[in-house]
């Protein structure tokens, strides 16, 4: 078995974007990825996609679009991974195990999602896609009903929570301001996010606009290569653990106040990698919604269950604080298109560790974590990642 590592990456900017669909996306990353690895686009063994769709395009078949843009991939296997909104890193997972099968030494993974050609109503239906359609079909607001109505069961077993949320939201948009990919990179400040206004309505209270991710145009790439290979590449990131669990998809089979898939993908990842949470440098976190990081921090195991307001609120995930988290401004400030979300995250998870974050780069960024999930923690990753090189 050899192990897959990390040697080079794409990263587009992420929000409405002049890309008309998919295929224009995948384009704009592929080739600047395999240009960053410092390798031949006919050194590729195998092409993996992050899409997730669901009614966003009607071009539903795009493993073989990136050939177009790149004609070396011809006659290459290619193959589209879809697993919500965690599509992307299926696709990294499933390009990780391409090479430990001893199939290809170097893989090319793309992540994208072209989601501002149809109408907010329509987004919310398609993102239902990633819910219990036989039972959450009907929630108002879409997704972030789903979301809301999780927030509301929170807060009547652990009380009002709304502050936390909006120290999680004020800290992801300051956070913003240093990411050069970001959708929104503005300071909102605690106040704006705390209370709801004109420019900040309930979008599904508890949930202000402030506490949900945006609807986004972007893509992202990376390129993986065996152990062997990836010694002779300028930089190399491995990965010291991966770990990948799937829970119910109906929330009724489940307490929807603590999120036990995305627990225990954290419980097989840290053991696998012989730590504890705070022997972390930092964390990418799926922040679909302000509710979603606060719980998990409690999955994680950061906070004990039900606390996970006490991180938000003593600054422990602040760039200064016991554990950075979304130091890039998460999905809240630098956007969520579906498919790309999972590969942006071990992008900038690699930019950190090898120190090429720019103004985003922390001062001390040795080992990295990302948590990246499908639907509400139905899909489950985690990641953990050091520099090798």
């Amino acid at each position: 078995m050899s192990e897959a590592c990390i040697v080079g990456w794409a990263h587009s900017p992420f929000g409405k974007l002049e890309e008309p669909d998919v295929e224009a996306l995948l384009a704009r990353v592929a080739g600047t990825a395999i240009e960053d690895a410092g390798i031949a686009p006919s050194d590729v063994d195998g092409v993996f996609i992050g899409l997730f769709n669901s009614g966003f395009s009607n071009q539903e078949f795009p493993s073989s679009l990136p050939i177009q843009s790149v004609p070396e991939l011809l006659m290459k296997p290619s193959m589209r991974c879809e697993n919500a909104c965690a599509s992307g890193s299926a696709a990294i997972y499933a390009a990780r195990d391409f090479i430990a099968a001893g199939r290809g030494r170097i893989a090319l993974v793309l992540g994208a999602e072209k989601m501002t050609n149809v109408s907010t109503a329509d987004a919310g239906d398609h993102l239902l896609g990633a819910s219990y359609r036989k039972e959450e079909d009907g929630v108002p607001a879409g997704f972030a009903g789903v979301f809301g109505r999780i927030a509301e069961t929170y807060f009547q077993q652990h009380g009002d929570q709304s502050d936390a949320l909006a120290m999680i939201a004020a800290k992801n948009h300051r956070n913003g301001l240093d990411n050069p990919f970001a959708q929104i990179r503005r300071d909102f400040g605690y106040d704006f996010c705390r209370n709801v206004s004109d420019k900040n309505p309930y979008v599904a209270a508890p949930l202000k606009r402030t506490d949900c991710s945006l609807i986004s145009d972007g893509a992202a790439a990376l390129v993986l290569a065996d152990a062997d290979t990836a010694q002779a590449m300028r930089r190399s990131i491995r990965f010291r653990s991966a770990a990948h669990v799937n829970d119910y998809l109906p929330l009724s089979r489940r307490d929807p106040t603590w999120f036990g898939g995305a627990a225990e993908a954290w419980r097989r990842a840290l053991k696998e990698a012989e730590l504890s949470i705070l022997d972390l440098s930092f964390v990418e976190t799926h922040d679909c919604f302000t509710i979603a990081e606060m719980m998990e921090y409690e999955a994680m195991g950061l906070t004990p269950r039900g606390q996970g307001a006490k991180a938000a609120l003593e600054g422990w995930t602040q760039v200064d604080g016991r554990l950075p988290v979304n130091r890039s401004g998460g999905l809240k400030s630098k956007g969520h298109p579906v498919g790309a979300t999972g590969v942006s995250m071990h992008v900038i998870a690699a930019m950190q560790l090898v120190g090429e974050a720019g103004d985003m780069q922390l001062p001390k960024a040795d080992i990295g974590a990302i948590f990246n999930m499908g639907g509400t923690a139905v899909a489950n990753y985690v990641s953990i990642l050091e520099r090798q090189k």
